[in-house]
């Protein structure tokens, strides 16, 4: 009986180990379980949106209000995003260009939040686009700089 005891927590243990090893891996090649399909649609969506300057499609793609860094006002509505569309995409960096080359970042912590980094006018990437789920699919969600 010892000898089946032992086989079967070998079994088990074998086989936590490559899941835990399957999964790491998988992090490591991008692959966390945001990075997926949907993920992917709505970023291409909301780049080619941002690069176009398709106010209309950016505020589709948006839950308000929008956080913006410390010391601005949030975004309450369409209205003020497409009146300040200027301040968010190209206040602190040059989104269009920005997000041509730019890819998504997950969350560790939180599959429902991903992030693009890009450069601001010193060449940091510190201005960071902040993304979530929704109950109505990915959104548009905050626009943060690090340095503030």
């Amino acid at each position: 009986m010892s000898k089946v005891l032992t086989w079967s927590l070998s079994l088990v243990l074998l086989g936590t180990a490559v899941l835990m090893t399957a999964t790491r891996l998988s992090y490591a090649s991008g692959n966390s379980p945001q990075t997926n399909s949907s993920v992917q649609e709505f970023w291409n969506k909301f780049r080619a949106a941002v690069i176009k300057g398709d106010k209309a499609s950016v505020t589709a793609l948006t839950r308000f209000p929008v956080e913006m860094p410390y010391g601005m006002a949030s975004v309450k509505n369409r209205t003020q995003l497409i009146s300040r569309y200027r301040k968010v995409f190209k206040g602190q960096t040059d989104a269009a260009k920005c997000f041509r080359t730019a890819k998504p970042q997950s969350d560790p912590d939180n599959a429902k939040l991903f992030s693009v980094a890009c450069k601001n006018a010193a060449g940091h990437e510190v201005i960071i686009y902040s993304f979530a789920r929704t109950a109505n699919g990915w959104k548009f969600v905050g626009l943060d700089n690090l340095n503030e």
